[in-house]
């Protein structure tokens, strides 16, 4: 990868737009990037990153967008770069607010990213081709081209500020990290995982299968039950062996015992089933000759029950023979019941109806009855005539009614108009007074409202000018301090100078050697060489001084500086505000802000007084007219009332005398009629009840002739005897059914096998059951035996065969976790005798951080003129903890490992530097070996001397003698001298700038 433009536009400290001249800075090989703490020297790596990756470093959380630069400039990142071989032009806006085109406000500006290729046409013109406006695409190209991912970048690519120690220092587990994410490991940690989940999963199955013998194990003891025994022994859980072929055997040898039982018990099941048919054919025996005794003891007993009911049947013959004979004077005795039914239904109807009449009434027969009833019909029809008469006498109640509500509302809306009107010139007068308050408040208002805008900006400039106030008193007092420490430094380093330059006889002495020349008179012979004095200091001495005096000035101008602007600000903020103190200034703004709130509260009513008067107007307008309607009206109702009223006096009389007692003229009229009706029901039920009585004699006298010649004494007596024809049939059905049964019942006693067997003795049918029985439960118990003796055959035979697919399923799954385990224990680093406890991940990691030292130690060799060497370390760490990434450290002069954090700054620097350059160059070969020809190295070089100064830089020089550029990111001053092509970043209070210089510095 080498750089040859970066453009900055509106980002982190750079206000503007800025760019970068790689091609420029790199005609060296070496460029220094410095400036002030703080000005932005790193920003240019982090513009970088995100320009190729769309973020920033990992390790860093950057906020994008300068502070400094006008809304209106978009921040923005252009980088010219070639990758593998391909020159591409990367454009990248990240999300952002910007103002609003059309009107006013902020809107949100998504994030583009913009990917072109340097191309040349038919011509040999080159141009910029437009490849991808995708994120994804232009991102999956650029990291493909690149062949490592942002954190592998950051890390091979820049040698990050205060970073270069962290790994030679770090613990096996931190060290163990870092090479995971730069290497890429984590798919062998993968496999370690993969490995252990695989061996437990095997385990588990394991021990399933085990746990499935033991469950068969268990079903056939079960099913063989305790008397079974096998020569074997069973399988138990705390001997895993005697869960294969141990098991089956056992299993066998219970099977066996089964199968001869199963032969046993199938004999005696035969045995008992001949005993149990002999004995069920002397059962069958006895109970067919206790049939026929007991059928033969039935018959008798029904037969002399039936002889006991002659007497009885001899009187159903009788009472036969008398309902035949009645039967002949069916229909005159019927006739006769109905007369005698309807009669007294007459006499019934004839005293309901004389019950409903009046008393004067109830004596009269039935002609006067009638002659009544018609005298009050004539009476009805004259106050039917009436009725019309009625409803004109309700409709004047309801007139005079209705008129006198209506007086009585007008007279009510009259007083309501003339009520309102005696009180509209006050409310009027009011009103008019409430709007004009309201208009003087409206104007008081705009008056306050001038006054609190002015006094706002007074008490926002106070509010600063307090606040600048404060500041200044306190950066003061941090530039007295200043002063003074810049003072005691400068006075440190020119005592420092004064005493070196004093001594620097003895400083050049020490050099002298015999034989060379003096470098100061160019004699050979040195006879008395000067002595430094004690305390003598050192050049490393005044440097530091020289260096902590440049860091007090530059810290004293800063302050300085700060102070100017604190003044400055003071003063503008004096400028608005006055003099006037910020609690005065406030409790006028309170004021004025209660004033304005009050008035504006005030003018508000304005409005409510304007819709008041309206409403007043439309209210007057309404009661006008209202008074002139209420007092027409009452004047036009009171002539109506008198005449109305009239007429309802002379008519009242006239109804009142036709009702009598009645409330109403229809009531006096249904009460007429209901007596009518009743005198009419009562004249015709006497009618009928006559000519019914003579009807019933006659049929009487008729049927007791006839009833005589059939000899009957009474009638009476024939009613009595007279049955009906189901009565009969019944009768019938009776005396034939017990002729019947004493037939049937003689034939069963006439039987002479029945006679037989009733002169036997009686059969012992319990006895023959019971001894039938006991054969059955002995057939039953032979043959239960024999089932379960075949049935435990047959499932210790399944069983056992189940068994044996278990125990081959076992056999397989015991080899399979032996295999696992002893895998998975490899790969962590626990199998026995391994001689230490190196995981897979830290094994693969151990290699690489070997090329990553033999890498580190050829220029570590250069840095530290062959004193020391790092040394990859796989000792077994304390306490039983993981072993494989250790560093040691030997030092020549010693002849001993040391440990790395036993080195000195500088020597840690230039120790952890010779390791990241080493680091840089592996994972640059294991992420595809695409040639890295830039380099920047970020801080870290103020801990060296001189000569080891010179040394790094010899060793930096050689990077460049491989085609690579190599930039240092740093303010020491003695780098300015040294490098020729340098970047100065400049920061100022409107955003930092850049200067590209081509000399060195003096």
């Amino acid at each position: 990868m080498r750089l040859h433009h970066l453009t900055l536009q509106a980002f982190g400290p750079f206000a503007g737009t800025h760019t970068v001249d790689f091609d420029a800075l790199n005609a060296d090989g070496l460029f220094l990037l410095h400036g002030d703490t703080g000005a932005g020297k790193s920003t240019l790596f982090t513009a970088i990153c995100f320009a190729l990756y769309g973020e920033p470093p990992v390790d860093r959380e950057l906020m994008l967008r300068s502070h400094h630069a006008p809304d209106n400039l978009l921040t923005q990142v252009t980088l010219d770069v070639t990758v593998a071989g391909r020159r591409l032009l990367i454009d990248r806006v990240p999300q952002q607010k910007r103002p609003k085109r059309n009107g006013t406000g902020d809107t949100l500006q998504k994030a583009e990213t913009r990917l072109s290729r340097w191309t040349t046409d038919s011509l040999g013109q080159g141009h910029w081709e437009p490849s991808s406006k995708s994120h994804q695409e232009a991102g999956k190209e650029i990291k493909d081209l690149l062949g490592m991912s942002r954190t592998q970048f950051c890390q091979v690519v820049l040698l990050p500020q205060n970073e270069f120690t962290k790994f030679l220092y770090a613990a096996a587990p931190q060290r163990r990290e870092l090479l995971g994410k730069l290497f890429h490991t984590d798919r062998y940690s993968f496999i370690e995982r993969w490995l252990n989940d695989h061996s437990r999963t095997v385990q588990k199955n394991r021990d399933t299968a085990r746990d499935e013998v033991l469950h068969l194990a268990s079903r056939i003891h079960q099913a063989a039950g305790p008397n079974l025994k096998s020569e074997h022994d069973a399988p138990t859980p705390d001997d895993p062996h005697s869960l294969t072929s141990p098991a089956l055997a056992w299993a066998h040898g219970l099977t066996q015992a089964s199968q001869a039982d199963a032969l046993q018990a199938q004999g005696d099941a035969e045995t008992a089933r001949k005993n149990q048919l002999a004995h069920q054919e002397l059962e069958n025996e006895a109970r067919e000759l206790h049939q026929r005794q007991t059928a033969h003891a039935a018959a008798r007993e029904h037969m002399d029950r039936l002889n006991e009911q002659t007497p009885h049947q001899q009187e159903l013959a009788r009472r036969r023979e008398q309902a035949r004979r009645a039967q002949q004077l069916a229909p005159l005795l019927h006739a006769v019941t109905t007369a005698r039914t309807d009669h007294a239904r007459a006499q019934d109807t004839e005293r309901d109806a004389r019950t409903r009449l009046l008393p004067e009434h109830t004596a009269l027969q039935a002609a006067d009855l009638a002659t009544a009833g018609q005298h009050l019909r004539d009476d009805i029809a004259v106050l039917n005539t009436l009725l019309p008469e009625e409803d004109t006498l309700r409709q004047l109640t309801a007139d005079l009614k209705r008129i006198d509500d209506e007086l009585q509302d007008f007279t009510n809306q009259q007083r309501t108009a003339r009520d309102w009107l005696d009180q509209e010139t006050t409310q009027r007068a009011a009103l008019d007074g409430r709007r004009e308050a309201a208009r003087q408040a409206e104007e008081d208002s705009r008056g306050h409202q001038a006054q609190l805008d002015a006094i706002g900006i007074r008490l926002a400039a106070a509010q600063r000018r307090d606040a600048h106030l404060a500041q200044i008193t306190t950066a003061e007092q941090r530039l007295t301090a200043a002063q003074k420490e810049a003072e005691q430094a400068a006075q440190a380093h020119i005592d420092i100078r004064r005493r070196r330059t004093e001594g620097m006889a003895a400083e050049l002495a020490a050099g002298l050697t015999d034989g060379a020349p003096c470098p100061v008179c160019g004699s050979c012979s040195h006879p008395a060489p000067a002595q430094a004095p004690e305390g003598h200091p050192t050049r490393e001495a005044e440097q530091a001084a020289e260096e902590t005096h440049q860091q007090a000035l530059e810290q004293r101008d800063a302050v300085a500086a700060e102070l100017q602007k604190l003044r400055e600000n003071a003063a503008g903020a004096t400028g608005e505000a006055g003099d006037t103190p910020l609690d005065t200034l406030k409790t006028e703004h309170d004021q004025l802000t209660q004033h304005l709130a009050d008035a504006l509260r005030r003018a508000a009513d304005r409005g409510i007084v304007e819709e008041e008067l309206l409403k007043l107007d439309r209210e007057y307008t309404a009661m006008t007219e209202q008074d002139s309607t209420a007092t027409a009206g009452l004047s036009a109702r009171n002539a109506t009332h008198e005449t109305l009223s009239r007429q309802q006096a002379e008519l009242t009389w006239k109804l009142d005398t036709a009702r009598d007692t009645a409330p109403t003229l229809a009531a006096r009229i249904d009460d007429l009629t209901r007596t009518a009706d009743h005198l009419e029901q009562a004249a015709e039920a006497s009618r009928t009840a006559a000519t019914l009585t003579r009807t019933l004699h006659t049929r009487t006298s008729e049927a007791t002739d006839v009833a005589a010649s059939q000899g009957f004494d009474t009638l009476a007596a024939a009613e009595q005897a007279l049955l009906s024809e189901q009565d009969l049939n019944a009768l019938e059905e009776e005396i034939n059914q017990w002729r019947e049964a004493r037939a049937t019942h003689q034939a069963v006693i006439d039987d002479p096998v029945l006679q037989h067997a009733a002169a036997q003795p009686p059969a012992d049918v319990d006895a023959a059951a019971s001894r039938r029985a006991a054969a059955d439960d002995q057939h039953a118990q032979a043959v239960t035996a024999a089932t379960a003796a075949r049935t435990r055959t047959s499932e210790l035979t399944d069983l056992a065969t189940i068994l044996g697919t278990a125990v081959e399923h076992l056999k397989e799954l015991e080899l399979a976790h032996n295999t696992a385990r002893h895998l998975a224990d490899l790969a962590t680093g626990n199998a026995p005798g391994t001689r230490v406890r190196m995981q897979l991940e830290a094994y693969v990691l151990a290699a690489r951080l070997e090329q990553v030292v033999a890498a580190a130690n050829t220029r570590l060799h250069r840095m530290s003129e062959g004193r020391y060497t790092l040394r990859h370390s796989d000792q077994q760490a304390a306490h039983g903890a993981r072993s494989g990434l250790g560093l040691e450290i030997t030092d020549s002069w010693t002849g001993r490992p040391r440990k790395t954090d036993t080195l000195s700054g500088g020597e840690s620097f230039f120790a952890s530097l010779s390791l990241a350059l080493g680091l840089a160059d592996v994972v640059t070969h294991e992420a595809g070996g695409n040639p890295l020809d830039t380099l920047f190295i970020d801080e870290g070089f103020g801990t060296l001397d001189d000569d080891t100064l010179h040394n790094v830089l010899d060793v930096l020089d050689s990077l460049r003698a491989h085609d690579r550029t190599v930039g240092v990111i740093s303010h020491i001053p003695e780098l300015r001298r040294r490098i020729t092509q340098r970047l100065h970043v400049r920061k100022s209070p409107t955003g930092s700038t850049l200067v590209h210089l081509t000399e060195a510095a003096e």
